[in-house]
């Protein structure tokens, strides 16, 4: 059967699906917009980092940049649903955790921002309350993934668009990646086009904000990936450059939603590259590991396994990896910058810092006793 009459059917099966699901969102949207459900406001600054599409727009990343921009000068806290994790409740993220306990991304969090705040909750109004009760100076709460959170009311939205998946074309799930209506954009304040190539057209700007219809109080930018230098997965490794690996041949091992521009990376710099692709958060089992032990056996060398930051996470505590396969396994840290000049830059860093210093908590206390 051709892939034309296969798409075709999968439109006629799924479109009602996707009509259901679509009104539902809009109703939904709908009553929280006119106050027939209602969306609590917080007296410290509360910012939103999400999405409208399913996976691989770069969250975590994004959740970090602005942790970077502001953690000098605030007190800030990260809270997440902790996606896939096997506790229920509030929890403190520790950086000893089992990513079971909390969920990878949080984990990967903590692990690099160790004096940061960082806690998990599937109801986010208890997660704010009681990040609150517990640390009474917070000056402000990064919620991770909660565009569709309409229980809170973010003082700053930070709205995230994968460039390869533009939400022009796109449907809402299950017939395409939508989680909601594409005009529920209008809720953002600050839109990101993610995943960008590094060398971004006037041309291709101009498209992308025409076709996201960017509103006169929103701002648009864009960022890309960079890869930093590889580090040991485990301690009894050596530590290997990202550019020492052109003599290498690489096995890469990717549970994330969209591992092609990391394996592309690997491409460009190494010898030669294998690769194992996993469903996203995926639980590495005994019997995943014993494949990658074959796959990477069977390889010539001098050979590495090279892993992505958020599986990292996951495969250090796994208790099917032995310590012939550990020396040889690396991940490769990830961080965004922006694609835009200094000038730029500065504004969309400013509408952040201005948010948060116009509206933090002990601001608002000091003025409270005048």
């Amino acid at each position: 059967m051709s892939s034309r009459k296969v798409g075709f059917f999968r439109f006629i099966l799924l479109w009602p699906l996707s009509l259901i699901y679509k009104f539902i969102g809009d109703v939904r949207n709908f009553m929280y917009e006119n106050g027939m459900l209602k969306s609590k406001e917080y007296d410290l600054p509360i910012i939103s980092v999400g999405n409208i599409s399913v996976g691989g727009t770069g969250k975590t990343p994004h959740v970090e940049y602005v942790l970077r921009l502001l953690m000098d000068d605030y007190k800030a806290a990260i809270l997440s649903r902790g996606y896939k994790r096997k506790t229920k409740g509030f929890r403190i993220v520790e950086p000893d955790d089992n990513y079971t306990l909390c969920g990878d991304e949080p984990l990967q969090i903590k692990r690099k921002f160790k004096d940061v705040v960082v806690a998990v909750c599937e109801n986010r109004n208890k997660g704010v309350e009681k990040l609150r009760e517990l640390y009474p100076d917070l000056n402000l709460i990064i919620l991770d993934d909660a565009f569709q959170h309409r229980r809170i009311n973010p003082g700053l939205h930070i709205l995230l668009i994968n460039y390869n998946y533009p939400i022009s074309s796109d449907h809402v799930m299950p017939l395409g990646r939508l989680r909601e209506s594409k005009s529920n954009v209008h809720r953002a304040h600050l839109l990101v086009y993610t995943n960008c190539p590094s060398k971004l057209t006037p041309m291709d700007r101009r498209i992308l904000t025409k076709e996201v219809g960017v509103l006169p109080y929103q701002h648009l930018s864009f960022s890309s990936v960079v890869y930093e230098d590889t580090k040991p997965v485990f301690g009894n490794a050596k530590k290997l450059n990202c550019e020492k690996m052109n003599g290498c041949n690489v096995l890469a091992v990717t549970g994330i939603a969209h591992p092609e521009n990391f394996v592309e990376m690997l491409m460009q710099k190494s010898k030669g590259v294998i690769h194992l692709p996993f469903s996203d958060h995926h639980n590495f089992s005994a019997s995943d590991i014993a494949k990658i032990s074959k796959t990477f056996a069977e390889m010539s060398g001098p050979k590495v396994i090279v892993v992505t930051e958020k599986d990292a996470v996951r495969l250090r505590t796994s208790k099917f990896i032995g310590d012939d396969l550990k020396p040889y396994m690396y991940y490769v840290p990830i961080r965004v910058e922006l694609l835009c000049d200094d000038e730029e830059k500065k504004l969309f860093n400013n509408q952040i810092i201005t948010y948060v210093r116009n509206n933090k908590r002990y601001n608002k206390l000091y003025n409270n006793s005048l």
